[in-house]
């Protein structure tokens, strides 16, 4: 019994909506990290962006990164200044994929914990 408690304590749970990484003893049977994670869930929209950055992130070249803003742009459309809104939108998505093991997300080109992360990121293809 202590074994299969110890393994679920180191088990890793990621919030479905934001990516963010819960505590260790959030147990793998939790989905949210908050009540607003909860009864917001993904939208339309997070879908709609994931699926940008998934289709920018096969397109980039090995070792290449992109910027979260690029992919905001991409689906808020070119003559549209709502792409900033859509900033924290991306980095979820960003953080989502990290956990899918998808994406690395950097800071000065080294790999950065993406729950943890502040200020400007860039995110590449995980290698």
């Amino acid at each position: 019994m202590g074994r299969q408690r110890d393994v679920a304590e180191r088990t890793e749970c990621v919030c479905a909506r934001c990516g963010r990484r819960m505590p260790a003893g959030a147990g793998p049977h939790r989905r949210w990290c908050s009540e607003r994670c909860r009864r917001q869930k993904l939208t339309d929209l997070d879908r709609r962006i994931e699926a940008e950055l998934r289709a920018r992130l096969d397109r980039l070249a090995s070792g290449a990164t992109l910027c979260p803003s690029e992919v905001a742009r991409a689906v808020a459309g070119t003559d549209s200044e709502e792409w900033r809104e859509l900033m924290e939108p991306t980095r979820q998505a960003g953080r989502r994929l990290v956990a899918a093991g998808v994406a690395e997300i950097t800071q000065r080109g080294q790999v950065v914990d993406p729950s943890t992360a502040r200020g400007p990121i860039r995110i590449r293809r995980a290698r």
